[in-house]
């Protein structure tokens, strides 16, 4: 500190280098430099104040590559000025880098990264009264969500932060030297900080990455790990990339909107303050130029009512599974989603003479024709019904819309594909009973048949068939066929050459193949297919049994839940269930579940949280693990994570390939996921 009350850093010679260059009469011999609690670091008058707000000089004024809880990010609206973030050069030069992080001044709605001054690297949501960033990724680590984003708007400025709730573990978000901006919570266990959040990180997160007017389908390009373009419709695939209109904006009243849902806004947007959504429209609508526009109600600001137009090319577009917003765009009436005719009248004219003549005698032959195939097809399926009864094939309750979008077959024709069930095809046996690798036209199948022995029946089939014909994921096995005959039930599956979870896992041999990437590439997968079954599905699924057994692997150890013999659907606003009938296996079932019955989403996240640490450890978690005291394997996890011994859990087979960070972060979300309490456990989605 210098003699003026400033701070200052100073070369050899007392030159000055920086200083905090506060001036006036504000300052004097009182004047303190105090480090707080929240990272920020202030020039005060009497230490007494320093909790008070009105600092001479702080810190969180002059951000560098870190954003603390309660340090505000602020942009100027009317002079178009805003705070930014920068990187470091390097992770060990800490000048500033070539990337920067903030509000974006020219509109003070979206939060961008920029790669030198003012080139876009990466673009969060437009702000629409609720959130920024929208809810295309969930995040299993409910540390992150205890942590909320506020937008204020005071004047002329907007100013975001993050603030924690009682109890929340240490934040902060960094921005590395590579232009990723990551959230990172501290591992007081571990003393080790530990990324739960991250951007850019996935395939459709690039700036622009399918060009002009063009959108990238989030939900494809996570299974594909490759961004998946498309154009809307109406537009069509430019030379090099994006998409341009295939009829160009007649300019007039006759133009249409087309209305694209849960889409992230294009870039370089104009704000239109206090026009409702009727005005918004009309707005683009008589304006040359305007080629889309979206609505929203904002809860703070002065302007309630926010209207945004866009002109040219719509830039940076992402269609997500969840949330993102409405956006209108705009095509001539005369395209083809509107009006399937691009014919002139004078062409309609010229033809209607021909279809006078030519109507009557086509629609006698199409009526002849009609009733023909309609003899034959009835002919055929009838006869084809007999052939089936006298072989004792029975259609029975599973004949529903849904069960019959998966095929029927022949009882003779899977015995041919399995080899009369014989033994050498037996592929193992589970609940339902055993299963047998087939044959089937040239396609590998897997064969489930029900023993007589089964304690499931018919129930546990018809709702099995019945719901996964309505389920259609990735990370979800494919049901290709079933079939009665007599007292046998059968299920077709597609055939996985590396059978499931638990032959890997707790093989000796074969669980050495399984490195760290792998298991964790598995337990993201496994994630993903729960998140579709609780969020994304078309039911909100409750599976009931998940378990190592029931996660088949494909042959690049892709990860695939299975058996929805005990599945349940949940209705709207259903948030648990109740049965007198547990049904499971010991050692993956929750608790309220296994003593009161009690079942719900939280039941698969304990589920879920049992084979995340098995993974983790090569271990069962039926177990018996004798540490301190006689504990079984969740208990065992939770006595060394006590103390501080997390990486003591690892499965010896790893070796070097674990990745510290990645696995402390496992451990963590599976004793989570574990917690007695079911109200403590997070979800399989977390709004952000």
């Amino acid at each position: 500190m210098i003699k003026d009350g400033n701070l200052a850093v100073m070369d050899g010679d007392g030159g000055i280098l920086w200083s905090t260059s506060v001036g006036g009469s504000s300052l004097s011999n009182t004047t303190n430099a105090v480090l707080l609690d929240s990272g920020n670091f202030v020039l005060q008058q009497t230490a007494a104040a320093a909790e008070d707000s009105s600092y001479l000089w702080q810190s969180f004024d002059e951000p560098t590559d870190n954003f603390l809880p309660n340090m505000l990010l602020r942009s100027n609206m009317k002079t178009g000025e805003a705070q930014r973030i920068s990187s470091w050069t390097s992770s060990d030069n800490p000048a500033p880098g070539n990337f920067s992080f903030g509000i974006d001044p020219k509109n003070s709605l979206q939060i961008v990264i920029w790669q030198g001054s003012d080139t876009p690297h990466w673009r969060s949501h437009v702000w629409n009264g609720k959130s920024l960033s929208g809810t295309r990724e969930s995040n299993a680590n409910s540390s992150s969500s205890q942590y909320v984003i506020k937008v204020a708007v005071n004047k002329d400025e907007m100013s975001i932060m993050f603030s924690p709730t009682q109890g929340t573990v240490l934040a902060r978000y960094a921005l590395e030297p590579t232009g990723t901006v990551k959230m990172m919570v501290w591992n007081d266990v571990a003393k080790n900080w530990i990324m739960v959040w991250s951007r850019p990180s996935k395939p459709c997160d690039a700036y622009d990455v399918c060009g002009p007017s063009g959108y990238c389908d989030s939900s494809l390009a996570a299974a594909s790990s490759v961004p998946q373009c498309k154009c809307f419709p109406g537009f069509v695939p430019r030379n090099k990339s994006g998409c341009v209109r295939r009829v160009a904006l007649s300019c007039d009243s006759g133009d249409k909107f087309l209305k694209m849902e849960r889409m992230k806004l294009p870039d370089r947007l104009t704000l239109l303050s206090n026009k409702s959504l009727t005005e918004c429209q009309a707005e683009c609508l008589t304006s040359c130029t305007c080629t889309a526009y979206a609505y929203a109600t904002l809860t703070v600001g002065v302007n309630s009512q926010r209207c945004l137009v866009w002109v040219a090319d719509l830039m940076d577009l992402e269609h997500v599974s969840n949330g993102g917003e409405d956006l209108y765009v705009r095509l001539s009436a005369s395209e083809s989603v509107f009006n399937n005719s691009t014919e002139s009248s004078k062409s309609k004219n010229k033809n209607q003479s021909l279809l006078v003549i030519a109507l009557p005698a086509v629609s006698g032959f199409i009526l002849i024709l009609g009733c023909l195939c309609c003899f034959l097809w009835r002919r055929r399926i009838n006869s084809k019904r007999r052939r089936e009864v006298k072989k004792g094939v029975l259609f029975g309750d599973l004949g529903s819309k849904n069960a019959a979008e998966i095929p029927l077959l022949d009882y003779n024709t899977v015995m041919a594909a399995t080899n009369n069930f014989s033994l050498s095809n037996k592929l193992g046996e589970g609940g339902f009973g055993p299963v047998y690798k087939g044959n089937l036209q040239g396609q590998e199948i897997a064969v489930k048949r029900l023993s007589k022995t089964s304690g499931q029946g018919n129930e546990e089939f018809k709702n099995e068939v019945e719901l996964i014909a309505r389920l259609q994921h990735t990370k979800l096995v494919r049901l290709l066929g079933w079939c009665m005959y007599e007292d046998e039930k059968l299920l077709i599956y597609e055939y996985l050459p590396n059978k499931s979870l638990d032959k890997f896992l707790f093989d000796t041999t074969r669980s050495a193949s399984l490195d760290w990437q792998k298991r964790y590439h598995i337990i993201e997968g496994i994630a993903q297919g729960l998140l579709y079954l609780h969020r994304y599905s078309r039911l909100r699924i409750i599976h009931r049994d998940l378990k190592t057994s029931n996660i088949l692997l494909d042959d690049a150890l892709n990860p695939k839940i299975s058996d929805f013999g005990l599945a349940r659907i949940f209705g709207g606003n259903q948030t648990e269930a109740n049965t007198k009938r547990v049904v499971g296996t010991y050692g993956y079932m929750s608790p309220e579940y296994a003593l009161d019955g009690v079942f719900s989403e939280k039941s698969d996240v304990f589920s879920f949280g049992v084979i995340v640490l098995e993974i983790v450890t090569g271990k069962r978690s039926t177990g018996f693990y004798p540490y301190r005291e006689a504990l079984n394997l969740l208990g065992y996890v939770w006595q060394l994570w006590e103390e501080g011994k997390g990486l003591e859990l690892l499965d010896e087979n790893l070796g070097d390939s674990m990745c510290a960070p990645e696995v402390m972060r496992c451990i963590q979300i599976g004793l989570l996921c574990v917690q007695e309490n079911s109200a403590d456990r997070p979800t399989m989605y977390a709004d952000t």
